[in-house]
């Protein structure tokens, strides 16, 4: 459709990145620290963080990280998920390091020599955030941590885990720390299954010692952090979701006009009609959401809570509703390995549930309009 968030860098971005993302169509037997690489070397990383430190622009656009996650996911949900946690684990850094930190850490995000992880969930505090229970204890002049972190991605290639641990009792007794990979006591005990193709595992912490260095803002200050953290990427999470169901509807469409039943392309049938109309519509819907998201964001709105949660609730459920009309579209072969719908219809599932599911996000909704 003619109008558009986009400027015309937005635009050069998205040329440059649906050409560069081709490369990245998923393959059969690629481990997961071989796509890392493969994201890294394309070398859109600089668009994490702020020009001061090796980034592309001047701050981070929230609106670019939209463009460039919508491109990724339309190709590979693994390497869009490699993409969106390097800014997701290392944005606490962007937002509360101290220069020292910013400029050991924020370089190497750029360069992608670093590989953040975020890791929040834990095996009793997935959306109940303020359940969690790891601690991190001060001790000298430092602090040792101890607990169990699950469902986070990026774990086993990570190189710099942004780890949310409790300080104190109650919702302003948690704190933020960046654990390297390979610091004594913590561990990856091991990576997690999923139903779509996802770098994702379980930590563990014992005894693990850090130095006060390590953490990021004030003491109590975590939980601020990862709202406001999430706050930024919710809305990328909403462009992913565009990615795939934009990449179900091309597919649905070049099938349903190759594949002949009854005399005719399936194309020409009403019924397929009406669902590839009913995608168009919702797909258009669901890119203006989450566009008008982070351009808010953007033009320099210090909380968009609302506006993300609309943008993720409408458009991640959208995209579920969008990929099983294109499965719908191809019959039989839809549910055949090897087929892209049934490989998106896998990829999407997750979208409902990570950075806050659905059912949370209508309770932020609600909350905003009853005051």
């Amino acid at each position: 459709m003619g109008a558009t968030f986009l400027s015309s860098a937005h635009l050069e971005l998205r040329a440059k990145a649906r050409a560069a993302f081709a490369s990245l169509e998923p393959a059969a037997h690629v481990d997961d620290a071989t796509l890392a690489r493969a994201v890294a070397e394309l070398g859109f990383y600089p668009y994490l963080v702020p020009a001061d430190f090796g980034g592309a622009l001047t701050k981070v656009d929230v609106l670019s990280v939209c463009v460039l996650r919508e491109e990724l996911a339309y190709r590979n949900a693994a390497a869009d998920s490699l993409f969106a946690v390097q800014g997701l684990g290392s944005h606490p850094v962007v937002v509360a390091g101290t220069d020292a930190q910013k400029q050991e850490m924020l370089s190497r995000v750029a360069t992608g020599s670093a590989l953040f992880a975020f890791a929040l969930t834990e095996p009793e505090a997935g959306s109940d955030v303020a359940a969690l229970s790891t601690t991190a204890r001060p001790d000298g002049e430092g602090y040792v941590l101890d607990g169990k972190k699950r469902f986070i991605s990026n774990a086993g290639v990570a190189t710099h885990y942004t780890v949310f641990a409790r300080t104190s009792e109650g919702p302003k007794g948690i704190s933020a720390f960046v654990v390297p990979a390979g610091t004594a006591g913590f561990r990856v005990l091991g990576q997690m299954q999923l139903l779509g193709e996802h770098p994702i595992g379980e930590l563990e912490f014992s005894g693990c010692r850090v130095p006060a260095s390590a953490r990021l803002g004030d003491e109590g200050a975590g939980m601020k952090l990862a709202l406001a953290t999430l706050d930024v990427f919710r809305s990328t999470v909403g462009a992913a979701a565009v990615g795939m169901a934009r990449r179900a509807l091309d597919e649905a469409l070049s099938y349903s006009k190759a594949r002949r039943q009854f005399g005719a392309p399936l194309a020409e049938l009403s019924a397929v009609q009406a669902l590839l109309a009913d995608s168009a519509v919702e797909l258009e819907a669901s890119r203006l959401l989450v566009h008008q998201a982070a351009l808010t964001k953007d033009l320099g709105q210090a909380r968009v809570t609302y506006e993300a949660a609309v943008a993720k609730l409408f458009s991640t459920e959208a995209a579920q509703r969008i990929i099983d009309r294109c499965l719908q579209v191809h019959g039989g072969n839809g549910v055949v390995k090897g087929f892209a719908v049934e490989r998106l219809y896998r990829d999407v599932r997750a979208l409902r549930i990570y950075e806050g599911a659905s059912e949370v996000q209508r309770l932020v909704i609600a909350r905003h309009l009853l005051g």
